[in-house]
């Protein structure tokens, strides 16, 4: 089977999760699956390293930057070289409308479904038609939760057999950091209104007033709602022990899991919420908002709370910096979702849709 991966979308450092998620979705294929031929079609802005280094992966670089994206559109619907190729891999929402070629889309979310005011109002549009285009022309979809899969049977009109739900695995180097927490409390967000930062700048501003040694460590890319957070920090008492990290590398990433002794996430909406899973397996004491998908993922092995409560979300650090654990180990929990598993899932769905074909 000759399998392309529309990767066109990727802006290294730009995306967030859906990089993580591609590229080790990727590694974790390369690994189990030598016989399938893979193409990766990238732009100007991805390395090739994306690709594994298995004789059976090829790069196909696309003249086209994802930084400018209505050409990276356009040339998604309408120069993607798909002859020769059995089935079309989309991991990030859209999809080619006008060809014959079965796909297999992955849906990360429906936000702009659920919080459109969260979308600037010059991209809505372009979500709405280009996700409802993927939904409707892709042979087979992949929902990262039951949520997510949830969302999409309630707005739009399709079959529910059509969509399989895969969750995400985690990066089997969690499990094995050297911890040496220090008083941390690390949040790895993208800056975001849905991620809920303001909120917890003011619950940690409170919880700080009480743990003066403590310090929050905001990690992750500048989302369009960073003057919003910044100007919320520079309100707080405690502006002096917060920082914004931005975009770091994986390594410095790592460091941050090894270093912390409270991970907290507070966010109103999730797709999925790798950050969770990643902490739990690190071994952080962690809390995090009650919301779905969070709740099912962490199960019994954080504390939740509303995330529109900020008394709630203050106890919720304090019983962690007290040393008042969930019954659950993280790592127990966090092993259940491999990169493996979600490999062999997808590449199902994949076999599944080329013999529609």
């Amino acid at each position: 089977m000759r399998i392309g991966v529309n990767a066109l979308y990727l802006i290294p450092g730009g995306v967030g999760g859906t990089e993580i998620y591609l590229r080790a979705l990727l590694a974790a294929l390369a690994a189990i699956d030598p016989a399938n031929q893979y193409t990766i079609f990238i732009n100007q802005e991805t390395d090739s390293a994306l690709v594994p280094a298995a004789p059976n992966f090829a790069v196909s670089r696309q003249s086209v930057r994802a930084t400018s994206r209505p050409a990276r559109i356009l040339h998604e619907q309408l120069r993607l070289p798909l002859s020769g190729i059995d089935v079309l891999f989309n991991p990030g929402f859209t999809a080619p409308v006008f060809t014959r070629v079965p796909q297999v889309t992955v849906i990360h979310d429906l936000q702009h479904k659920r919080h459109p005011g969260h979308f600037r109002w010059f991209d809505l549009p372009a979500w709405r038609l280009l996700v409802w285009a993927a939904v409707h022309r892709s042979t087979r979809l992949i929902a990262v939760s039951d949520s997510t899969r949830a969302d999409l049977l309630r707005h739009y009109r399709i079959p529910a057999g059509k969509i399989a739900t895969i969750s995400h695995g985690v990066d089997p180097r969690f499990f094995s950091l050297a911890r040496r927490p220090e008083p941390i409390v690390l949040c790895v967000s993208t800056l975001h209104p849905h991620k809920n930062i303001e909120r917890l700048v003011r619950v940690f501003t409170r919880f700080h007033a009480q743990h003066p040694d403590y310090r929050l460590v905001l990690a992750g890319m500048r989302g369009f709602h960073t003057a919003a957070i910044e100007a919320e920090i520079a309100a707080s008492a405690a502006s002096g022990f917060i920082t914004i990290t931005g975009w770091i590398p994986r390594e410095e990433l790592y460091s941050w899991f090894t270093r912390a002794s409270i991970f907290i996430y507070p966010s109103t909406f999730e797709g999925f919420g790798m950050p969770v899973i990643e902490a739990l397996a690190a071994g952080i004491p962690t809390a995090c908002s009650g919301i779905e998908p969070l709740r099912s993922i962490a199960g019994d092995a954080a504390w939740t709370f509303p995330p529109d409560d900020e008394d709630a979300m203050l106890a919720a650090l304090e019983r962690l910096a007290r040393g008042d654990l969930p019954p659950q180990p993280g790592p127990e929990r966090a092993a259940q979702f491999t990169w493996e598993r979600a490999a062999r899932e997808t590449l199902a769905q994949l076999e599944r849709a080329a013999r529609s074909a």
